[in-house]
């Protein structure tokens, strides 16, 4: 047995996994065979994160970011210098005028649907440039006839399919733009689909195509699970609007709820009377506990994004190692979202998985969950998450929609380590039934 510095024993991890969990060592030499061909993946990923993080701590300091800026207000929120701030840096680091960062947005696709009433009006279209949205924003658009949606209320829409190769299919968005389009929607992450993520060089390409064809059109972007994954945000070439959740990337764990809007500040601010009211706009809001918890979050979710995206990129390798079709692949190329999906083919499968990933998180380690039917979803959802914020992303998570063929959706992790040993259990639940 090896000796450390100090002269004690190397932890046995491989024993200790098998003692605790049962986990077969054969089991760990797959996984660490898996992840010895990422070395390069997981230095670029090391870089990035470096890169990332120097950035926003350069932001903190343009902003003038102080322990008062930490404190909160009560009832009406009037001259909150700590949520402005907040705000500013947010704005900042994802290249827009103005931010709204409140934890009165309780989702990203809350979030989203700020975004969207706040700029369409009755007779005004709406596309959607990478196929069907997520399934809790289509009850907003309104695909099911739901009462108080965008259809309901006098919005058109269009949806873009994606092309056989699941990339956007520009030409198609293009023609599609018409004299009553004007909001253009690009959800960079999979969502519940088969497909890549929308990485910067794409997103880069369909802004400024968008944009030549018809420079009036908000190109609004769904930044869910993608922030930090990469050099640079949408803002930088020319989104108008950038919205995502503080219990994904960007809280960092940390913050308890919120989302954020960052953009053109004409935009940011239709956005404000949609959150509070007309001649209200972003002058309300207390922000109460919010905002030492956001401004931390924010600081170290550079580091938290590369340990999901490390664990992303082997789940990948591991699971493709055991035989299941993965996407993305297990490479780091191509790759702009913490979220890997794994296709299982079998409802029991999915189950089994999204249980095991529960066995591996710190809180409500026993529970079993069960598929239900939840608001906003056409299909029942198996979902596992045992995380310090209910329903975190950023922490490990999976879930998926039960129909074929059966994906389960894993996202999250600020510890590598507790990553693989959800990953095990996993491969472990799929070869030996329920645990």
């Amino acid at each position: 047995m090896s000796k450390g510095r100090g002269g004690g024993a190397a932890p046995d991890t491989r024993r200790f996994l098998n003692e605790a969990w049962g986990i077969d060592p054969e089991a760990v030499s797959v996984m660490e065979e898996a992840e010895s061909s990422l070395a390069e993946d997981f230095a670029q990923i090391d870089r990035r994160a470096a890169y990332n993080q120097l950035r926003l701590l350069h932001v903190f300091q343009k902003n003038g970011v102080t322990d008062f800026h930490l404190n909160g207000s009560t009832g009406y929120g009037y001259g909150d210098a700590g949520r402005e701030v907040l705000e500013s840096v947010f704005a900042d680091y994802f290249r827009g005028e103005a931010a709204l960062v409140r934890s009165q947005i309780m989702s990203g696709t809350h979030a989203l649907a700020i975004g969207l009433y706040g700029l369409l009006q009755p007779g005004d279209e709406l596309v959607s440039a990478a196929g069907r949205p997520y399934d809790t924003l289509q009850k907003v658009i309104g695909l099911g006839g739901e009462a108080g949606s965008l259809l309901k209320s006098g919005v058109s829409y269009q949806e873009i399919p994606l092309k056989e190769d699941m990339g956007v299919d520009l030409p198609r968005l293009l023609e599609s733009i018409n004299e009553k389009t004007k909001v253009v929607l690009i959800q960079r992450s999979k969502g519940y689909q088969w497909r890549p993520s929308i990485d910067m060089p794409e997103m880069k390409g369909i802004l400024g195509a968008v944009k030549k064809k018809k420079s009036s059109v908000v190109c609004l972007v769904d930044n869910c699970y993608c922030e930090m994954t990469e050099e640079e945000e949408p803002g930088a070439y020319g989104a108008d609007l950038v919205i995502g959740s503080l219990i994904k990337n960007p809280g960092g764990t940390l913050a308890p709820s919120g989302g954020y809007i960052v953009g053109d500040s004409s935009c940011v601010e239709a956005c404000s009377r949609r959150l509070s009211a007309p001649g209200l706009g972003s002058g309300l809001g207390a922000s109460m506990g919010f905002n030492r918890p956001a401004f931390q979050g924010l600081f170290q979710s550079p580091q938290t994004v590369s340990q999901s995206m490390k664990g992303a990129v082997l789940a990948a390798a591991f699971f493709s190692a055991l035989g299941y079709p993965v996407m993305p692949e297990g490479r780091l190329a191509g790759r702009a979202d913490i979220v890997q999906a794994i296709e299982l083919g079998d409802e029991s499968k999915l189950v089994r998985f999204c249980q095991a990933i529960q066995r591996a998180c710190p809180l409500d380690a026993a529970f079993l969950p069960e598929p239900a039917s939840l608001p906003g979803y056409s299909h029942p959802v198996i979902m596992a998450g045992g995380g310090f914020i209910q329903g975190s992303s950023s922490e490990l998570s999976a879930d998926g929609p039960l129909k074929p063929p059966y994906i389960a959706y894993l996202q999250g992790g600020f510890s590598l380590a507790q990553i693989r040993l959800g990953l095990l259990l996993a491969a472990k639940a799929l070869v030996s039934g329920p645990n």
